[in-house]
């Protein structure tokens, strides 16, 4: 099958590598000397050094780079999803979301995005516990593809399927995609538990209130229970929140050691999309009275208005309560 990755980030790079290895695979950028050194190089020395690409893997900054795919993969940032989408209303290929987060201002989630720009066509996603580089180099990663259309997920999951990124279907696509962008505003609030040397017992703590906050939220928007127990919550949680390549995390790391946000993203040279996504999850459960006081938390530490260690008091000063 021939597959469309769009974006060229680490994400994109990677799921390029893994997928170019049973598909033929057409790698776009959305800037052409990126795609340049790309092509030239066979590997992204900018996001994912060290990894080549395969001779499978056709990169061009060129749109048409992606006609005839059977399947387009969109893996870049919330904040340009929805102009790439825009450049596929010619297509039939099947579109497969790969970003997470919610759409800034707006607050709709990608597949939401996609039926604003391409209305009538059916919405996958993809997430799950999945660092860019282990899925590069080929090791062992279990990954959701969900779609309320419960055959087109099961189909494209076991199209997409290989031995090293195994593919599980889910028709919970709200769910889904609300644990792959609220998991990022979490493994910052377990990065300020890292930093300021809280200990093993109080991530874990954290990590727990965390996912009950995620799944409060994902209930109440329409996801399942099961959803939030399964690879693309609690799994994808777990990776985000306690791996040294968390970016997310390393923004929580980087802010419980006295840095300024604006400081921490111009250095980190990649997207962290909980950054943006806190904002946004804090607006939206105030909006449909759902309580996420990590999240609150977490905004108040990145607009400056709390330091890290002043912020963890005030969770930790909360009154006792049932905790389901």
């Amino acid at each position: 099958m021939r597959v469309g990755v769009l974006g060229a980030g680490a994400w994109g790079t990677a799921l390029a590598i893994s997928l170019a290895a049973e598909h033929e695979i057409a790698l776009w950028a959305r800037n052409a000397d990126h795609a340049q050194a790309l092509a030239r190089a066979r590997e992204n020395l900018r996001y994912l050094p060290d990894c080549a690409i395969p001779a499978a893997v056709t990169v061009s900054s060129d749109w048409s780079v992606i006609d005839a795919c059977q399947a387009v993969v969109c893996a870049v940032p919330m904040a340009g999803l929805r102009e790439v989408l825009g450049g596929l209303r010619s297509s039939t290929a099947h579109v497969v979301l790969a970003c997470k987060g919610f759409e800034q201002a707006s607050a709709m989630l990608p597949h939401e995005v996609l039926r604003d720009v391409l209305p009538g066509r059916a919405a996958c996603a993809l997430s799950g516990p999945s660092f860019a580089k282990e899925v590069a180099r080929g090791l062992p990663a279990a990954v959701v593809l969900a779609s309320d259309d419960a055959a087109l997920s099961a189909r494209l999951a076991r199209l997409l399927n290989s031995n090293r990124l195994r593919m599980y279907s889910n028709d919970d696509l709200v769910g889904v995609e609300v644990a792959g962008a609220t998991k990022n505003v979490m493994a910052i609030a377990a990065g300020i538990c890292d930093g300021l040397g809280l200990g093993l017992n109080a991530r874990a703590a954290m990590m727990t209130r965390g996912l009950a906050e995620v799944s409060r939220l994902g209930l109440k928007l329409g996801g399942r229970t099961e959803t939030f127990l399964g690879l693309a919550g609690a799994g994808d949680l777990i990776l985000t929140c306690t791996g040294d390549l968390s970016r997310n995390r390393t923004v929580g790391l980087r802010l419980a050691a006295g840095a300024a946000i604006d400081e921490i993203l111009h250095g980190l040279g990649h997207v962290a999309e909980g950054v943006s996504t806190a904002y946004e999850v804090a607006r939206l459960a105030q909006s449909i009275g759902v309580d996420m006081p990590i999240t609150r938390a977490v905004c108040a530490v990145l607009r400056g208005e709390l330091l890290p260690a002043r912020a963890v008091a005030l969770l930790l000063e909360r009154d006792p309560r049932s905790e389901f």
